[in-house]
């Protein structure tokens, strides 16, 4: 089933106001990432219409219709609602004349008003709308930021992937999700992970119960959505496994047909989580800028042979 968002749930979130009360809107929904400038169409140029968007009335529309005779202008309104568009959204407070808002109303086509800009509402609601429809997928794991990277910890239940989260928030970081973690691919590069709403805030320790870290630590320790940059997967000390030691190659794991580097990280007494989540965030962010320390340590090794022979 495509994904859609609740026309209502728009309306709340950029703040908009219904300029047509008696219009229904409990089962109009939005399943496309975009919108539409109707300025074509007020010409009179229908084809390839992108009905099922959200349609922006701007200053240009605004003033192009103010300029048409009023036969015309209700020619255009008549063929305009004869679609089932989602909505109408004038911006910059402009005030639509009475009687396209009686076509809407008798159409059952809300209009709506927004005091932002136009360039400005375009962007928020299309950036908005684009992580709200993403393809998604629910896993089991905890997600974190680290200094502006987000950490998603993985493992087997009961390995100490909660309790890794809660060392980092008491030194500083901020807790994105417990327990499950909602990825969303809003491009080819970018993965963006939340909670679920139900478990929000909520960390679970064993032998201790239900934590709520935004009450116990403030609100500068959680965040709503972080995207996703590094994959550390906690593992059992195995001795007879080759780990990585130098880190020349990156490994990684896949979600939504995104790739994202992934660490995975033996467990054993004596080793800090917390500093070494920390220490892979930050090398993470040092490869993002240029620098690889361990490339780095293989020319220095090279050199210092190539110098002794």
């Amino acid at each position: 089933m495509d994904r859609v968002v609740k026309l209502k749930k728009i309306i709340d979130k950029m703040k908009l106001k219904n300029l047509t009360p008696e219009v229904d809107i409990a089962n109009i929904s939005v399943g496309v990432p975009d919108i539409n400038r109707p300025a074509l169409q007020l010409t009179g140029f229908f084809e390839h219409f992108d009905s099922e968007r959200v349609q922006i009335i701007g200053h240009v529309e605004e003033t192009y219709l103010g300029g048409l005779p009023v036969e015309k202008r209700e020619e255009m309104y008549d063929k305009l609602f004869s679609y089932q568009i989602p909505a109408i959204v004038f911006t910059r407070n402009q005030e639509p004349e009475k009687r396209i808002l009686e076509k809407a109303e008798a159409a059952g086509i809300p209009v709506l008003q927004t005091e932002m800009p136009t360039s400005e509402f375009t962007a928020e609601i299309i950036r908005w709308l684009n992580v709200q429809l993403a393809p998604r997928i629910s896993i089991h794991g905890v997600l974190v930021d680290v200094y502006g990277v987000g950490v998603l910890i993985m493992g087997e239940s009961g390995i100490g992937k909660s309790e890794a989260a809660l060392e980092l928030i008491k030194r500083g970081h901020r807790l994105v999700s417990d327990d499950v973690v909602e990825i969303r691919k809003v491009s080819d590069e970018t993965l963006v992970g939340t909670a679920p709403e139900i478990t929000r805030h909520f960390i679970e320790l064993r032998g201790i119960g239900i934590v709520d870290v935004k009450t116990l630590y403030g609100v500068q320790s959680v965040r709503e959505t972080q995207n996703i940059d590094l994959v550390i997967t906690l593992e059992d000390w195995d001795k007879d496994k080759d780990y990585d030691r130098l880190g020349l190659e990156e490994q990684h794991t896949e979600f939504l047909g995104n790739k994202v580097v992934c660490h995975n990280l033996p467990i054993r007494p004596g080793r800090n989580l917390s500093i070494i989540v920390e220490t892979a965030a930050v090398n993470h962010r040092q490869k993002k800028m240029g620098y690889n320390a361990a490339e780095a340590l293989y020319k220095r090794v090279q050199e210092n042979l190539s110098k002794n022979s």
